[in-house]
């Protein structure tokens, strides 16, 4: 190979690494949008914000939370997925996403396919609880009165495929249990039809329902951690209050359009875990019963994929559908 071939490709390849490290390096030249397709009120909401406002004083550029709820999450995503993958449109995610690829395989993206894996967030417990209007005190008493009366109970979930629907069909499957699901558009709304009455039950994440238990608009009957939440040490997990193996917790992440520059990845994966590494967050969040989670991108994929597979067998068992 001549020796103006050799500096022929050197060159070549200066030129295509030079731009990508001062992508990263001039990264973000102006406003990032991060949108959370849940609606206002909830937990992807509230820690959209929080790590926003971080990630806007350390990387001095606004990181703007837009909300486009709707659809079980699928409205916000695909906006997300048709857009520039230049890392200035984000997606918060959860674990409503890895069960939508089941529960609704003809959306119009794959989240593996049209997203990278940038940082998870934190993740944290839900909360069973009950309007103080029905009758049971305790797990084993709602499953009584449900069983008494097959299909004369519902639960409210903010929509098919979150966390708060799967936790309600993981329920029904391994406590042989017949309740009617209803479907909101956000977990505010699904919230509001609780506290109303309207409708009898709803697993809700434990950092915005807790309070609510503890001024008595709500029963709180049990967790659905491997252990008792910090926040309701006096409340017991749904597995030692009577349906023995259960666990269900709701988790936070960030992601990309798929195509985005991997350094630009590497520098929000950066940012974001010096940010949930932080002591005065950790000891915040752990007083709303939230556990920050840290991993490279490359370990956050592997554990989406993990995740859709697992929700995946769930999924099939329990016969969930997307309604």
């Amino acid at each position: 190979m001549s020796r103006r071939h050799l500096l022929g490709i050197a060159a070549a390849l200066f030129v295509s690494v030079v731009p990508l490290g001062a992508q990263a390096q001039d990264y973000p030249s102006r406003p990032v949008k991060i949108v959370v397709p849940f609606g206002a009120g909830g937990p992807a909401d509230v820690y959209a914000r929080v790590l926003a406002q971080h990630l806007g004083e350390t990387l001095k550029q606004p990181f703007v939370v837009e909300n486009r709820p709707g659809a079980g999450s699928i409205i916000g995503t695909d906006a997300v997925a048709k857009s520039d993958p230049d890392g200035y449109t984000l997606l918060l995610m959860s674990n409503t996403h890895t069960v939508n690829e089941t529960l609704t395989p003809n959306k119009p993206f794959k989240l593996m396919n049209d997203f990278v894996a940038v940082a998870p967030i934190n993740y944290s417990d839900l909360l069973m609880v009950v309007h103080p209007s029905v009758p049971a005190k305790d797990v084993k008493e709602f499953i009584a009165l449900a069983k008494a009366k097959p299909g004369g109970l519902n639960y409210a979930s903010s929509g098919p495929g979150t966390p708060y629907h799967m936790a309600g069909e993981l329920f029904k499957a391994m406590s042989g249990t017949d309740i009617v699901h209803v479907p909101h558009k956000a977990s505010g709304e699904a919230r509001s039809s609780v506290l109303g009455g309207h409708v009898q039950m709803m697993f809700d994440a434990v950092t915005t329902m807790s309070n609510s238990a503890k001024q008595g608009q709500v029963r709180a009957l049990a967790t659905t951690g491997t252990k008792r939440s910090e926040l309701t040490p006096d409340v017991p997990t749904v597995s030692e209050a009577g349906v023995p193996g259960y666990e269900a917790t709701i988790w936070l992440g960030l992601m990309a359009p798929a195509k985005t520059p991997q350094a630009v990845i590497d520098k929000l994966n950066a940012e974001i875990t010096k940010i949930v590494n932080r002591p005065d967050l950790r000891e915040a969040w752990a007083k709303q019963g939230a556990v920050p989670m840290t991993m490279s991108p490359k370990e956050f994929d592997t554990y989406l994929r993990k995740d859709i597979d697992k929700w995946a067998d769930v999924v099939k068992k329990t016969g969930a559908t997307a309604k």
